[in-house]
């Protein structure tokens, strides 16, 4: 990967001539983003990320933290937060912030050596899946990582409304996928990301999966945009 995500985030943080990212889907147009969103302090989030940092207690690991904004927010009130991504120019930005535990990590590849008692993946936390078929790896690590009496807070978006609807008023889905493994296009400063998988969950398939998993699935907050934040326990 060229890290282009990170060279935003690094670009804006150090005035770097920052300019938008450009994002689409398999299913969206082009897209721009503003740099500055990912740098929003707690009163600027949306109520489902508010909601999950009220959550959150004990021992904190922030998985794909970005910019570092969720981090932040609760080490400021003096949480013990670890903060992961797998963009080196994202945590030296999260570094140069001043969040005492970030480093560059894969969630696979994370030691299973410390235990925790709220794992946060926000902005999408199940983007990070990429499919379905990976999902069981990604809780059985996350599992793996969680205190016997710890939470999982993630959050998602039922994308179903993207989708056009049939003659039968059901919603017309090409292909034989399930609809929210999406592939995911970025570009900054004319450069190009390859493509990658990247996935949105209904609550309801979420849930069926982690009850496969061992796991308890509660629908904690849904937002005003077909988003949703949920709870994962043992």
């Amino acid at each position: 990967m060229k890290d282009l995500f990170g060279q935003a985030i690094y670009d804006y943080y150090f005035k770097n001539s920052p300019e938008n990212i450009i994002t689409s889907t398999s299913i969206s147009e082009e897209d721009e983003m503003d740099v500055s969103y990912l740098f929003r302090r707690y009163d600027n989030m949306p109520l489902i990320e508010q909601k999950a940092l009220d959550l959150s207690q004990g021992k904190i690991l922030d998985v794909g933290c970005g910019a570092g904004s969720h981090t932040l927010a609760l080490q400021n009130k003096q949480l013990d937060i670890t903060a992961i991504d797998i963009s080196k120019k994202a945590i030296e930005t999260c570094n140069a912030r001043g969040i005492k535990q970030a480093k560059v990590c894969n969630i696979l590849d994370l030691e299973e050596t410390t235990k925790y008692d709220t794992i946060l993946l926000l902005m999408n936390g199940t983007g990070i899946f990429g499919t379905l078929d990976e999902i069981p790896k990604y809780l059985t690590k996350l599992k793996k990582l969680l205190h016997t009496e710890g939470q999982i807070l993630i959050d998602s978006s039922d994308i179903i409304y993207m989708f056009d609807e049939d003659d039968d008023g059901g919603k017309w889905i090409p292909g034989t996928n399930y609809y929210g493994e999406l592939t995911f296009r970025l570009s900054y400063k004319n450069q190009s990301e390859d493509e990658f998988p990247w996935l949105y969950l209904d609550y309801t398939t979420l849930q069926n999966i982690a009850h496969d998993h061992q796991l308890q699935c509660e629908l904690v907050i849904e937002g005003e945009h077909f988003d949703y934040l949920a709870r994962l326990t043992f």
